[in-house]
């Protein structure tokens, strides 16, 4: 594949019912000079176009939350210089972000760049080969089976990038993407996938949680016949919940596993195997191999021996970015990506994870930084990942009142943040933190 989007591909505007093929606006880039350009995504046709054109002129284009605060776009803009910035810009932004010819100018191989970290910190960008793209898009489509006919709607943000793979394998496949606006709890989700035909909904963990609370039943969709899961564990009742409930109309549930450094899926368990193999995240995706390091260093895929999970693939990061002169770099990783996430194989190579060798949690899908979380606080804290959440401990402090700060201060839904009084710390014998004690 040479192209992200094949010639049958459509998107459908759910708020009008227009239907868009023709993604590539040739005069996009026509008075912006040379060089990587940021797009603020807001989840629009034309913020498609804009991305899709990107790509397939080979401009490199750095994903974007059009929420970010103002100060951190303009730090993300001294820190990258890109040529423009794209999408929706406040008026008394605009003299600070116009378009400037770039010091450095970007590898030729570079395509996409996303945000690593959320909204924590200080976020470094994952920098993403036009080939690594491509690859997993096939990969995906092949593991799911993805074809012409599949209609995909907008269910998670464009710039996430769980949500930018939905985009890339169905334009690929030469299938439909209804783009709507409000998401799963608007108004105009759910008659939009009756009204479109959507087939195939991806999720991350607590938008499944909602479904229970929505009494998700796919039967009143006579369309949707496929879920995928991604972007954080999914309790395995759930999991079991959900593959029953799809099941039962004769759909399907895939559960994956993916970062944002593998453009972004390694993983894909196929629907067929869920009951037998629950718990499990899969084998790798077509192309992709999996193995498992040891604490000495060694290799193995053996069965049922636990150590770090390392993937092999051509949809690897070509490495990380944190200013525009790491623009030029070409690739660091050689298709190896060491993941931090702790797992093991079993005699089918499916892989089950077993948590995290670094401190990152997710909420709505969202990667943040604990140690980040724990320094925004203004009181003692520790923090450690939940189930699609951050669970903070504190020993002073009202806990309603910081969860409420938390979650402004990110940008998120405050219920993705649990904060509890605790008395002291659980200490190790070192005089640290004992994350495990409070993680049980």
């Amino acid at each position: 594949m040479t192209a992200l989007r094949h010639p049958n591909a459509r998107l459908i505007d759910a708020a009008t019912g227009e239907v868009v093929r023709d993604l590539v606006r040739p005069d996009l880039f026509t008075d912006v000079p040379p060089g990587m350009v940021f797009l603020r995504m807001p989840t629009t046709v034309e913020a498609v176009c804009q991305y899709v054109t990107a790509f397939e002129t080979g401009r490199p284009v750095a994903l974007l939350d059009p929420g970010l605060p103002d100060e951190t776009l303009l730090e993300l803009v001294d820190r990258f210089e890109p040529a423009a910035v794209l999408g929706p810009v406040p008026a008394e932004l605009t003299d600070r972000v116009r378009a400037t010819a770039p010091k450095t100018a970007p590898h030729p191989d570079l395509a996409v760049l996303l945000a690593t970290s959320g909204s924590t910190g200080n976020p470094k960008l994952v920098r993403l080969s036009r080939r690594a793209v491509l690859a997993n898009a096939d990969s995906i489509v092949e593991a799911l089976g993805i074809t012409g006919d599949e209609v995909a709607i907008s269910a998670l943000p464009f710039y996430y990038s769980y949500g930018m793979s939905v985009l890339n394998t169905h334009l690929t496949a030469g299938a439909t993407v209804v783009v709507e606006g409000e998401g799963l709890l608007g108004r105009g989700f759910w008659p939009a996938i009756d009204e479109f035909g959507v087939t195939s909904l991806a999720l991350v963990p607590s938008q499944y949680e909602m479904l229970v609370r929505l009494r998700f039943d796919p039967a009143r969709h006579p369309a949707l016949r496929t879920l995928t899961q991604a972007g954080g564990r999914l309790r395995p009742e759930l999991v079991r919940d959900f593959h029953e409930r799809m099941a039962s109309v004769g759909g399907r549930l895939f559960v994956m596993y993916g970062q944002t450094e593998a453009a972004p899926r390694l993983t894909t368990l196929p629907s067929g195997r869920l009951g037998e193999k629950l718990g499990s995240v899969g084998p790798a995706v077509p192309g992709g191999r999996l193995s498992i390091r040891l604490e000495d260093g060694t290799e193995t895929t053996a069965p049922d021996v636990c150590g770090e999970v390392l993937y092999r693939g051509p949809n690897v990061m070509l490495g990380y970015a944190e200013t525009a002169a790491d623009l030029a770099r070409g690739d660091d990783h050689g298709g190896l990506l060491v993941t931090g996430d702790l797992g093991r194989l079993d005699a089918d190579g499916y892989l089950w994870l077993d948590g995290r060798r670094k401190r990152f949690g997710k909420v709505f899908g969202v990667r943040l930084n604990l140690d980040d979380i724990e320094r925004m606080l203004p009181v003692p804290a520790a923090a450690v990942s939940g189930d699609d959440k951050v669970i903070v401990f504190v020993t002073d402090g009202e806990p309603p009142h910081l969860r409420r700060s938390l979650a402004d201060r990110l940008k998120l839904h405050w219920t993705g943040f649990d904060v509890r009084a605790i008395e002291a710390f659980p200490l190790l014998s070192n005089g640290k933190v004992d994350y495990r004690a409070l993680a049980s």
